[in-house]
This record gives structure tokens, sequence and C-alpha cells, in this order.
């Protein structure tokens, strides 16, 4: 009996002396936590571009209709469809033999009005001594200086007919006004074309290099410029990088060469223009593509990893620092942009204040944390109540 009595008080006694230990180990454990440990960065000004985003299309070099000059029937087609062509390079071939038949009857008339001259000269000849001597009428010989006059401008006026009879002739070949590559042909040959039609027989469009044509809200230039007489931002650069319609980023740079001086009433824009290389020929005129330039640099803005910025339910951008006595303090900012992997911090925060970038998880207002810098080595092991209980045992 008495051995009964003996091993539930022996029991009792050791259940109390494990739950002050339960209790021991977890004061301990509090202590030895003690405040979380979070990695900040210090803010510091910099640089950085303001990048513009503007959609754009594609635009031909230079783009040249072929048209003809003389009325005709087409006999030839001279090119390939959709080939690369030079200038001067023949297109087209028009029923030249009117045309060769007018060159003939210039040429003629030519021959002639030189004829006549030469019989006018020498009947000058011939006079001038006689009229020297009074042999013959003083009007005589003024009728063959007028007529000899007339003959030389005869001949003059048959060289035009000839020279002119000679163009239209080679405009019956119609060739390339510019390089570049030709698309399809709208007339066939046994087609009937005329000097005035209103339809090309072909377009040629150089694009190496290539134009860009970028719209603009008039709204945002206005406040770029007032923000570069300001002082505010600095001018940036004229080089532009392209993203294709599939998203992926064209291989060569291109430069701004102007931006329009009129504003476009319909749509409230300004059309800014760039030229790109274009040598393996992957632009093509009418594609919509998408510039991204540097238009202007913020010279005093403040970069952020944007893991450390928040936002609230209003969408109203915030972040943590590094406050008095090492505890968190929230912070209001304005960062309406990124680069890269950072926002763009233009309100809010100083030089020299310490921003938490990691061990944000619970974090709250005024809470006690242990600051280190960002992406330093973290201490990592067991708690000390843990430790003293695992050595405990």
């Amino acid at each position: 009996m008495l051995d009964k009595r003996s091993l539930l008080l022996a029991g009792m006694l050791c259940a109390a002396s494990l739950s002050l230990g339960a209790c021991s180990g977890q004061d301990d454990s509090k202590i030895g936590r003690g405040a979380p440990e979070v990695g900040y960065v210090a803010v510091k000004v910099e640089p950085v571009p303001v990048t513009t985003s503007l959609g754009g299309r594609t635009v031909a070099f230079e783009t040249s209709e072929v048209r003809p000059q003389v009325n005709g029937l087409i006999r030839r087609r001279l090119f390939t469809e959709g080939g690369f062509v030079r200038a001067g390079q023949p297109l087209y071939q028009i029923d030249a033999s009117l045309y060769q038949a007018g060159v003939d009857q210039a040429a003629a008339n030519l021959a002639s009005a030189r004829a006549s001259a030469q019989a006018a000269e020498e009947r000058v000849r011939r006079l001038e001594p006689l009229a020297k001597m009074q042999a013959v009428a003083e009007q005589d010989y003024t009728d063959a200086l007028a007529e000899a006059r007339m003959a030389r401008a005869a001949i003059a006026q048959n060289s035009a007919a000839l020279e002119t009879a000679r163009i239209n002739l080679r405009f019956a070949t119609i060739t390339a006004p510019i390089s570049g590559r030709i698309g399809r042909s709208l007339a066939t040959p046994g087609a009937l074309v005329s000097a005035s039609q209103a339809t090309p027989l072909a377009v040629i469009q150089q694009t190496d290099p290539m134009y860009v044509d970028m719209q603009q809200s008039s709204a945002e230039l206005t406040t770029l410029r007032q923000a570069l007489e300001s002082g505010g931002v600095t001018a940036g650069s004229t080089t532009v990088r392209l993203r294709l319609e599939d998203g992926s980023a064209y291989g060569f740079a291109g430069t701004v060469q102007f931006s329009d001086i009129t504003v476009n009433e319909a749509t409230g824009t300004v059309t800014l223009r760039a030229r790109f290389p274009n040598p393996k020929g992957i632009l093509l005129p009418g594609m919509f593509v998408t510039a991204l330039f540097d238009q202007a640099v913020n010279p005093s803005a403040i970069l952020l990893p944007q893991a450390a910025v928040q936002r609230d339910f209003d969408g109203s951008a915030f972040v943590y620092l590094v406050g008095k006595d090492n505890k968190a303090a929230r912070r209001k900012i304005v960062a309406d942009r990124t680069v890269g992997a950072n926002w763009v911090v233009t309100d809010g925060l100083k030089p020299g204040e310490r921003v938490i970038t990691q061990g944000l998880g619970n974090l709250r207002q005024g809470a006690a944390i242990r600051p280190v810098p960002a992406n330093s080595v973290q201490r990592v092991g067991i708690p000390k109540g843990d430790v003293a209980q695992a050595k405990g045992k």
C-alpha cells in the first residue's frame, strides 16, 4: 500500500517538474529570438533616364510610283515582281514605232533646215561684195541677211524638235527612278497606258535605311519641354530602340531625326521620326512597332528594388524605413514607373535614409528590428531556449 502511494507522489512531482521545465524553456526561447533581423539599403540620389515608349509605324526611306510619260501599248515587262531594282533599270517597254518615226521625221526636218541655211549663207557671201560696190540694191542684200538668220533659227527649232522626239522615244522604255524593292505590277503587256493616268504601273520603295514615325501626345511633349526649361530634367539621348510586333527586340538602334512642328487636330499628337538601318530587310513598310528612347534624364532620382515597395488598397506606394531606436517606420512615397528591376521614387525619401528591402513578411509600424545591410549573411541557428532544452536532454 505504501509502495503505491510513493509511486503516485513521485509521478506528481515529476509532472510538476516537467511543466516548470517547459515554461522555463518557452521563456528562454522568447528571450533568445529577440527582434527580427531585416536587410536595408541606403537611399542615394543618381541620374535616371526618363524612358519614353511610343507606338509607331515603319515608313520607307524613299517611295516612287512608276508612271508612263508617253502614251502607248505595253509590249514587255522587264522586271521580277518583289525583286530589287536599281535606278535607271528598264522596267516596261512601250511600243516605240510612232516615237521612232517622230525621231526620223525630226531628223529629216533638221537636215532640210541646215541645207536651207547653207544656201542662205552662200547667197549672203555672194551679195556682200556687190552691195559694197553698189552693184545690187541695198534691199536685196538686207533680205539675204534676214533669210540667213531665219535659216539659222530654223536649224535651232528643228534641233529642239529632234531632241523632243528622241526624249519621247527614250520614254517608251520606262526605267526605275530610284533603287529599291519593287512591288507587283499593276499593268500587264498589252495594256494601253497614258501619261495622264492616275494609277501607277508599280511602286518602288527603298527600305534600307527605314523611317519609323512615332506619335506622342502634345501634352506630354509640353510637360517635357517645361521640365527641360526649369532644369528638373536634362536632355536625353537621341538613340532609339525598337520592339517588334511579336515582342522581340530589333537588333539595330536608330536615331531621332526630327519632331513635327504641327499638332494633329484629330488625335492631339505630334509626329516624331527616327531613322533605322535595315540591312537584313526585317522592317517592312507599314509595320507596327514600339519605340523606346531616353527622352530626358532625371538627375536627382532615387532607385529602390521592387521588393521594397508595397501598395495600399488605394494603390498608393509605401516603404518601411529603419527608424529611431531601430524600429520600423512606415512611410508613403511616390513611385510611378520602373527602370529594370527598380522603382523610380520621385518623392517621400531623402538621401541617407535606410529602406528595408528584406524581412518584410510580418513587419509592422513601430516593431523592433535588427537592421543589417541588404544581402549580408544572415545568422541562422537554434534559439537559445531550444538549445538549453536540447542540452538538458
